[in-house]
């Protein structure tokens, strides 16, 4: 395997709502308990990663790994319009001192796909008071990130854009057609990026601000590539040229998209008799560098590969879909591509927004116990950490 710098981030991702449990402030627990929901189960107790965060760091750095992003629940810190609870300001800030005093590197990210569920009645980002709410409670929580290398604003606005859209159209959508982003959203959430990254730049003088886009590559059917090349124009570049002014790009990859055209409009194109995960994605590792290099190639800014990983209960098959991937990277740098991390998706096997079934963990939790178990993955990982850190840094 080709080597890696001796200053590169190898880390493991995960967001607060998917493993603290509890996150009763929150829209998507709402969502989740409300009458006729499409959500198959509930988050309920997640990892019961809120009282169990010290173990989690622990394991990360017992393997070897040097950094680890997590989330900042918004819905925790101002259950209420402007009201901030120091209580949990205090939670997070145990958090960042911790991982800092075991040599662990967070990248924070404040926003997570849940809203406060206040948030949320009002109409989400789209109401024009959200952009500079998110702003207030970035400066909130700006002391606690005193320290943080990398602060990750928003993650996957395209994901989030699209909510609105396949909750008015329904999930089927998704097997006919490849739904546009929501115009409204898309600019509340671009607004609300800039507006916290102009209020974190003074207090934050150190940090290095960004956001995490759901980045695709698209393999058309002949005749579909003009129609391939617009959509994903309108329904991810534009939060590309947002990042403008920001010190780093986020990518997360994970399989490519078969598409072809139907009357006009861009639908799904899945091959047949190809090896799928459990999440129905096809086994496709090689999506990582050719994000990358798309991103790397628009943007012009350094990459953080923020997520990437395969939901498999087979752990062997996790390392080779990682090794593949991680291969695939070290060429892209060779070439001259500036990556500076890579955080694996994801540490634990976790709430996956509906469903605790597609296992995409390096640590395996009993439901019942909430007892971690590393998988021969977290080591192999941490292992690769371990080797780069005896490398030349980068020049």
């Amino acid at each position: 395997m080709a080597q890696f710098p001796a200053d590169f981030r190898w880390g493991a991702s995960t967001s607060a709502h998917q493993i603290e449990g509890g996150n009763v402030a929150s829209d998507w627990w709402h969502l989740e308990q409300a009458p006729g929901s499409f959500v198959a189960e509930p988050s309920g107790d997640a990892c019961d990663s809120y009282h169990r965060w010290r173990e989690d760091l622990a394991l990360l750095a017992e393997a070897g790994l040097n950094a680890y992003r997590f989330s900042i629940e918004w819905a925790r810190i101002e259950p209420a319009p402007g009201r901030i609870s120091i209580a949990q300001l205090d939670h997070y800030r145990a958090m960042v001192e911790t991982a800092l005093e075991l040599g662990i590197q967070p990248l924070v990210t404040l926003h997570h796909f849940t809203n406060p569920a206040w948030l949320g009645a009002m109409g989400g980002w789209a109401h024009p008071e959200a952009p500079p709410r998110f702003a207030a409670y970035a400066a909130a929580v700006a002391p606690l990130l005193e320290g943080v290398e990398h602060v990750c604003l928003i993650n996957e606005p395209n994901m989030v854009a699209l909510f609105p859209v396949l909750m008015a159209a329904g999930l089927d959508v998704l097997g006919q057609s490849l739904p546009a982003v929501d115009p409204a959203t898309s600019a509340g959430l671009i607004a609300g990026h800039h507006a916290a990254r102009a209020a974190l730049r003074p207090l934050l003088p150190q940090a290095q601000l960004g956001w995490s886009i759901a980045a695709q590559t698209y393999h058309p059917a002949p005749g579909a590539e003009d129609l391939a090349a617009a959509y994903q124009r309108e329904s991810e570049d534009l939060f590309y040229d947002a990042a403008a002014g920001d010190d780093w790009i986020g990518v997360q990859a994970y399989t490519c998209r078969r598409v072809k055209a139907v009357d006009g409009v861009l639908a799904p194109d899945p091959r047949p008799n190809v090896e799928r995960t459990i999440s129905g994605w096809e086994y496709y590792p090689a999506a990582l560098a050719e994000c990358v290099r798309r991103v790397a190639a628009l943007t012009g800014l350094p990459v953080l590969v923020t997520e990437n990983g395969i939901a498999t209960a087979d752990d062997a098959e996790r390392i080779a879909y990682t090794q593949a991937a991680l291969d695939d990277l070290a060429q892209a740098m060779a070439e001259g591509v500036d990556v500076r991390g890579y955080f694996h998706w994801s540490l634990l096997d976790n709430y996956e927004w509906g469903s605790f079934a597609p296992t995409f963990g390096l640590v395996a939790v009993d439901r019942q116990t909430f007892v971690r178990t590393p998988k021969p993955s977290l080591a192999w990982l941490g292992g690769l950490a371990r080797a780069a850190a005896t490398a030349p840094e980068r020049k």
